[in-house]
């Protein structure tokens, strides 16, 4: 058996540089080794899909906060409007979200999947499920040939891997394109969680299980020196922390977390107002409630499941009526609300998180075309590669427009 291309596996970035590859009329063949292709974009976006963003050029690239110049060539080759035009022509009916986020009008994972499938079928793609590589031969610098688990033997001139990282191991992105990629002398970067929940120390922070909060600013703090702010939307949990503002925010922590350093999230829980009107807006709380205990003069401020814990954080008796309440304890009391904090002491495991961080060094690689600096007809597309980005689309627009640029190169 011999094709031109061979595509490992049957992800974002593998579907759209096999359809690319198929399309200019070169043979190709996609292996995957589940059971179906896609499996990982099913769940992405909560099973909705969150396909792109629709971020103007310079907009998208600050949400790739390292190595963003490397991924100039392929967006330019193939954007968010480009990939957005494709699945409709597909079929695919699509819509912009709150803050630019791109989903399938039909809320509907399986649609994408339907229409990228579309895609293959145009480029005559032979797919191949449940078929598992073992071995990429290269001869004299080149590609020659895979090997499958089965020990067929497929001749090629061209390889892209599109194996992923390992985080949703489940979904079969389990690291394997690591090793190939190493074998054939590729420099594979340490292996993170990136866009992770985070664990944390404090026991009333389990306390809040459940609570989700929404329109909330949070702000890292590492050694004493802010590195991140953002703003939006958080959940605690019976670990910690999770929610889209504390995802994008483990970004730039993990490192720290993991060589011991002190690293703190601080919540802002009214970011509209500023410490002086925050005071002024509790002294009218209070005087509303006049004669009323400090644990009951808090319902309108805010949500019922963390009364109890400002309550007990903010060293103010409870059963104290508010009229007590001294000038110097209500200060404490904003500073607390404009800062709650929580000292952030590991991460979930990169099984959890929604990308790996670090993969094969982006230094050998050709950022126009995907292809190896090291051996002819080798191409990476995708999560394999040190290239990672925000939530909000921008990952799997990645994986598109990696694989696109190496679909029309192989």
């Amino acid at each position: 058996m011999k094709y031109d291309v061979v595509v490992i596996g049957g992800g974002p970035a593998g579907i759209l540089a096999a359809g690319a590859a198929g399309n200019r009329g070169r043979s190709t063949l996609l292996l995957e080794k589940n059971e179906k292709l896609g499996k990982k974009l099913f769940i992405t976006g909560k099973g909705r899909c969150n396909i792109t963003n629709s971020a103007e050029f310079d907009e998208f690239m600050k949400n790739l906060p390292q190595n963003s110049k490397f991924f100039y060539s392929a967006f330019r080759g193939f954007s968010n409007q480009e990939l957005i035009a494709l699945l409709n022509q597909l079929g695919l009916r699509t819509k912009v979200e709150r803050g630019g986020r791109v989903f399938p009008e039909s809320d509907k994972s399986s649609d994408v999947i339907k229409a990228l499938e579309k895609y293959l079928a145009a480029g005559n793609v032979s797919v191949r499920l449940q078929s598992k590589l073992k071995d990429i031969s290269a001869e004299d610098g080149r590609i020659t040939d895979v090997t499958l688990e089965n020990g067929e033997v497929i001749q090629c001139s061209s390889v892209i891997l599109c194996t992923g990282g390992m985080s949703y191991p489940q979904t079969g992105s389990t690291g394997e394109g690591y090793g190939f990629a190493g074998k054939l002398g590729h420099t594979v970067s340490p292996l993170l969680p990136s866009l992770v929940p985070l664990v944390t120390k404090e026991d009333h922070v389990k306390a809040l299980q459940g609570l989700s909060l929404k329109n909330v600013a949070v702000k890292a703090v590492v050694d004493g020196k802010t590195v991140y702010e953002d703003f939006g939307e958080m959940l605690f949990t019976h670990f910690g922390l999770t929610g889209p503002i504390i995802l994008s925010t483990s970004f730039f922590i993990v490192e720290p977390v993991r060589k011991g350093r002190i690293v703190k999230v601080l919540i802002d829980l009214k970011p509209a107002l500023s410490e002086e009107e925050l005071d002024k807006r509790l002294l009218r709380d209070f005087e509303k409630n006049y004669n009323k205990q400090f644990k009951n003069a808090l319902d309108e401020l805010l949500p019922q499941k963390m009364i109890p814990v400002v309550v007990s954080l903010s060293g103010i008796n409870e059963a104290k009526e508010v009229h007590q309440i001294t000038k110097a304890e209500r200060k404490n009391l904003v500073k607390l609300l404009k800062g709650f904090e929580c000292t952030v002491i590991d991460t979930r495991p990169l099984s959890e998180a929604i990308v790996t961080s670090g993969g094969i060094s982006l230094k050998e690689i050709n950022p126009k075309t995907m292809e190896s600096k090291l051996v002819k007809g080798l191409y990476f597309a995708g999560e394999i590669m040190d290239l990672d980005a925000f939530t909000g689309g921008f990952n799997l627009q990645i994986a598109f427009s990696t694989g696109y640029a190496a679909g029309m190169d192989a």
